[in-house]
């Protein structure tokens, strides 16, 4: 499903989410009318570029920030695991004891939390380091261990904000083996990212752009949703509609014809995403006068 002259279809995933929701700061809308579904056992993204509005959605959705219209469905406070972009963790106490907090804030008994504590440290390869200070750790280390700190109370929803930017790519390989554990066991997971090769491996997708939903739907419903063909040039196009990538200069047509020297190609989901903000930005008046 994709934004067509500014309309967006209604999400058909079940479970928890927003509906319609708006989110004012003052005379800012952070968010217009976003409806999405969390469904259980899966991964849905959130992905946009910096102040698309992705943080105020996830906080909206574990209760941080109250929303200006629509509504909101998510279990109750226990049942919610949220890392924030920041990580939430504690630089100066070490790993077990970030863990332990969170396992005591969360109601978890002292046998329970023990087990529950060691079984993260060994998912997560923080064993070694469990008595290491938490701002003496690599940035991967620091994102597993904040990652493992949202879900020590194993809760229904897990909610992530970005949370491999900026870590190496064996990190980032490790949080997504533990991200797609979380989804296989049941949980439902949203995360934020800018991340489109993140966005792929996710089963629902939503594109914001500047608060508002531009696209939404599998990375397969998104590449295949905007109207009209895509090609491909060896040489430079003048035309709003054009981008460069790898090397080659790429031309969204909404009408199909192909520019002269220009071969059909297959959108991938960067792609999609170009050519969904190319959609929307041709159905402004401005733009489309």
């Amino acid at each position: 499903m994709i934004a067509s002259r500014g309309r967006l279809p209604e999400d058909r995933t079940t479970g928890w989410g927003l509906d319609r929701v708006t989110v004012r700061f003052g005379r800012l809308t952070a968010l217009e009318r976003v409806s999405l579904g969390v469904g259980a056992g899966a991964v849905t993204a959130v992905i946009g570029a910096d102040a698309a509005g992705k943080t105020t959605l996830l906080r909206v959705l574990v209760g941080a920030v109250r929303p200006s219209e629509g509504r909101v469905r998510r279990p109750e406070k226990r049942q919610v695991g949220y890392m924030s972009a920041g990580s939430g963790t504690y630089g100066d106490l070490t790993v077990d004891e970030n863990l332990a907090f969170a396992a005591r804030a969360y109601g978890l008994s002292r046998g329970v939390a023990r087990s529950r504590i060691g079984e993260l440290l060994d998912r997560t390869d923080l064993m070694a380091a469990r008595r290491r200070l938490a701002g003496l750790l690599s940035g991967g280390m620091r994102q597993k261990l904040a990652l493992a700190v949202a879900i020590v109370h194993e809760p229904e929803l897990v909610v992530l904000d970005e949370p491999t930017t900026g870590v190496d790519p064996v990190s980032r390989a490790e949080l997504w083996r533990l991200i797609a554990e979380l989804a296989a066991a049941g949980t439902a997971v949203l995360m934020a990212t800018t991340y489109v090769d993140e966005a792929e491996r996710a089963g629902s997708v939503l594109v914001l752009l500047r608060g508002r939903p531009l696209a939404l739907g599998t990375p397969e419903e998104i590449r295949r949703a905007v109207p009209g063909e895509l090609y491909e040039l060896g040489g430079r196009i003048d035309d709003w509609r054009a981008w460069r990538r790898a090397g080659r200069w790429r031309v969204w047509s909404p009408d199909g014809r192909a520019p002269e020297g220009a071969r059909l190609i297959e959108p991938d989901l960067e792609d999609g995403l170009v050519m969904a903000q190319l959609a929307y930005e041709a159905s402004q008046p401005e733009v489309a006068a």
